[in-house]
């Protein structure tokens, strides 16, 4: 079961990522500005967003394993379509169509997790998911700007759409046939109730300005490094992404300190180890790059970390639909930020870009406040 969640959800998430890298390359190539060929991400994030509360509906109305099988074709074929397209606006068409059908392979698969394992091996299952989304962003770097030569990345599409069709026709086959659990006693918000919550909607808007800030970063970086005083090569710009796997490691370490302290204070922490790591990738000295991108990813992902994990803990009810609206407002907040900062970029280059990170990262930084209030008027800040 670990093996088949683990290759699906990195195989999905291979596939988000996978031109980023190599973005120096696809601006020369098609002859646009950074702008335009970050489209190639923001296009997918953006589809993810949009297609994630439908798909969640879906999953709960349908068998899912049906469902995790057209995904997949639809993906892999999309990426073959990538990897023939000769005009950037066919890439990002095709870009945008994967996002939306990647919920089919991510949310319906969770929902099908909560479904029908038991507790205790929902919980360690869900581990797996949760370090397969990182390995799979990381993945999807190196396979675009470095298993497969930067100016080859047409192969590495190839090569993801193989990755997502063979998970995809393993978990149809392996999973074990569903069971449907009667649930109709149990009272369920809609969303609109969901996002009246105050405390559920701060949740939210710390997933929306987390993610801007992180993909923001991590979108303009490659135009950064390859630019002066740095000029570095596709190759190294691409091992900096390495940085990532951080995350497998903050995601059990942000859910210890968030019993020990609180996530509302845990989420502070992350937010000023994310700013201050921000601040240094402004020093002009490659050396440099690695350590502030490492602190960035430590921050993020313990603020990720604790907002799913609050999230989670105020739920008593409906925990599918408010989990859908967590990563509808965390790839929103990931395509607004992708879309704001390139017009920062534009204006004032890397400088722009962080400042305008600096500027959201308030967002998490104030409501982590909040919540370390509020759980220490409510004694929540306890193992």
């Amino acid at each position: 079961m670990q093996v088949l969640v683990f290759s699906l959800v990195c195989a999905a998430f291979t596939t988000i990522y996978i031109t980023q890298p190599v973005l120096p390359v696809l601006r020369q190539e098609f002859g646009v500005d950074a702008t335009t060929a970050s489209y190639t991400i923001a296009a997918v994030v953006l589809g993810i967003a949009l297609a994630n509360l439908p798909f969640g509906v879906l999953s709960d109305r349908y068998s899912v394993k049906p469902i995790i099988l057209v995904g997949g074709v639809v993906i892999s074929v999309c990426g073959l379509v990538c990897a023939v397209s000769t005009r950037l606006s066919f890439l990002v068409v095709a870009r945008f169509v994967q996002g939306l059908f990647l919920p089919s392979l991510t949310t319906c698969l969770a929902a099908y997790l909560a479904r029908n394992l038991p507790v205790d091996s929902l919980n360690v299952v869900m581990g797996s998911y949760v370090s397969a989304t990182v390995a799979g962003g990381l993945g999807g770097r190196l396979l675009g700007g470095w298993i497969h030569p930067p100016l080859h990345w047409r192969y590495a599409f190839v090569s993801s759409s193989l990755l997502v069709l063979a998970s995809a026709w393993a978990a149809y086959r392996k999973l074990p046939a569903e069971e449907r659990r009667a649930s109709a006693t149990m009272p369920r918000a809609g969303f609109l109730e969901l996002l009246a919550n105050r405390e559920y909607l701060r949740m939210y808007l710390v997933a929306f300005g987390a993610f801007a800030v992180f993909s923001s970063l991590f979108n303009y970086l490659p135009f950064y490094l390859a630019g002066p005083p740095f000029g570095a090569s596709t190759e190294l710009i691409t091992f900096m992404y390495l940085s990532y796997v951080i995350g497998i490691i903050m995601g059990p370490l942000s859910g210890t300190l968030s019993n020990r302290i609180g996530n509302g204070l845990t989420m502070v922490a992350g937010s000023l180890a994310l700013g201050l790591s921000m601040g240094l990738t402004l020093v002009p000295s490659i050396w440099v790059i690695p350590l502030s991108l490492a602190g960035i990813c430590a921050g993020f992902f313990a603020v990720h970390s604790a907002a799913a994990g609050s999230l989670n803990r105020k739920l008593a009810s409906s925990r599918g639909r408010a989990n859908s609206l967590y990563v509808l407002f965390y790839y929103l907040g990931g395509a607004a930020g992708i879309s704001a900062s390139g017009q920062a970029y534009a204006l004032m280059g890397w400088t722009g870009v962080v400042t305008l990170a600096f500027l959201i990262l308030c967002i998490p930084g104030v409501i982590g406040l909040i919540e370390t209030r509020n759980e220490r008027g409510t004694g929540a800040c306890r193992p």
